[in-house]
């Protein structure tokens, strides 16, 4: 048995390597090959009545990693520079005011004409407002470099924002205005603690000289996401800062910072952390979305009675995201309008909703559906429009 379940393994990381390769070529997301992978396994564990241990408890781990390793495999790439700065604004500007805008809309709608709870409302809606940045990230690998970047800082401040207001509406208790002012407070602690946080574990990273490093740095990092959750602060946040210092260290390049730190020695030993990085976040999400695939059940893909809300979830993601790209952005549709999928970050935080919140409309069914439509969308607008094809870089766009 143990054979097997090793054979298994290495099967499913060289497929999720052939996948990602050819990702580049077909245009098709590595991830939604894994996915259809996974309802394949079921199917054939089905069929030939093969016995495979309940692994659903894997599911919330597997996802938390993923998300703190794609979260930080994508700051690791991004470069704080003077000439981005128009770039930077647009991505987080596009994904802040789009989540607020669908957040807002559909909200007004269940309270003020389906008659539903405020709370409730706000925490069913917002795993649908979130790109995810597990999807996100790794389908974009075609794009221009311009394109990748505004994809890892849209999807990634998507991710932190969603989180940030999700765990504020599920743990408010008193006045709103006390709940904002502690919510600020709150951001401005994190982004202290995460500069510090940042500036100590480079230092450590550079200075340790046992043979074991990258692994005590990733720990470290896990260690501090999950004790910052567990105290509710935005700990994606921390991730987010920690590979954007690390990857501008040129930035804190000064007299002082020279006398700890070999810039030269520290960049390389980056180099080696960011391969053991990408590697880490490569395995964890292919076993993510093969598991994910493995429990998603075809009836829940096809039920029409959820298909029509789902689908009008996804029409309205597309509209507001086309509006705001050519009135508020102006830049062409093309690509990144279709680079909104939802994903892993949909699915931990609609399990995290209460089941007394639950709005009776809203089911796995409709998420599953959602994640699978947006998903095609950007398939879709992968395969059609190549690298070559691609209108000027948002950058440049908006510098106009």
């Amino acid at each position: 048995m143990t054979y097997y379940v090793l054979i298994a393994f290495c099967v499913i990381i060289l497929l999720a390597y052939i996948f990602d390769i050819t990702a580049k070529y077909t245009r098709v997301p590595g991830v939604i090959l894994l996915i259809a992978t996974g309802m394949f396994i079921n199917y054939l564990s089905s069929s030939f009545h093969i016995g495979i241990p309940d692994m659903s408890g894997l599911l919330p781990i597997m996802g938390t990693l993923g998300l703190i390793l794609i979260v930080l495999e994508g700051s690791l790439d991004l470069a704080i520079r003077r000439d981005k700065s128009r770039l930077i604004i647009g991505s987080v500007s596009s994904a802040i005011l789009l989540f607020a805008v669908m957040v807002g809309v559909f909200t007004y709608v269940a309270v003020h004409f389906l008659q539903y709870d405020l709370r409730a409302s706000l925490l069913n809606i917002i795993p649908f407002a979130i790109i995810s940045s597990a999807v996100a990230i790794p389908s974009a690998a075609g794009l221009t470099p311009e394109n990748r970047e505004f994809v890892t800082y849209e999807s990634s401040i998507s991710d932190i924002i969603g989180i940030l207001a999700f765990d504020f509406i599920l743990l408010s208790s008193g006045s709103l205005g006390t709940g904002v002012l502690r919510f600020i407070a709150e951001l401005i602690l994190t982004f202290i603690v995460s500069v510090l946080f940042s500036g100590g574990l480079a230092i450590l990273l550079h200075k340790i000289s046992h043979h074991v490093k990258y692994v005590i740095i990733m720990t470290v990092i896990i260690l501090v996401y999950a004790l910052a959750k567990l105290v509710h602060l935005p700990s994606l946040l921390v991730v987010l800062i920690f590979g954007l210092v690390m990857n501008n260290n040129v930035l804190f390049k000064n007299a002082f910072s020279a006398k700890w730190i070999n810039f030269d020695e520290f960049n390389t030993d980056l180099g080696a952390f960011k391969n053991i990085v990408f590697e880490l976040t490569f395995i964890i999400r292919c076993f993510f979305f093969i598991l994910f695939g493995f429990y998603t059940r075809l009836s829940d893909l096809l039920n029409p009675s959820n298909l029509m809300i789902a689908a009008a979830i996804t029409v309205s993601i597309f509209i507001f995201r086309a509006l705001f790209f050519r009135i508020v952005l102006r830049l062409p549709l093309n690509p990144l309008l279709y680079f909104a999928p939802r994903g892993l970050i949909t699915i931990l935080l609609f399990f995290s909703i209460p089941s007394i919140l639950l709005l009776p409309f809203i089911n796995v069914g409709i998420v599953t559906q959602v994640i699978f439509l947006t998903i095609l969308m950007m398939t879709f607008g992968n395969m059609i429009f190549s690298r070559d094809r691609t209108d000027q870089a948002p950058e440049t766009q908006l510098r106009r």
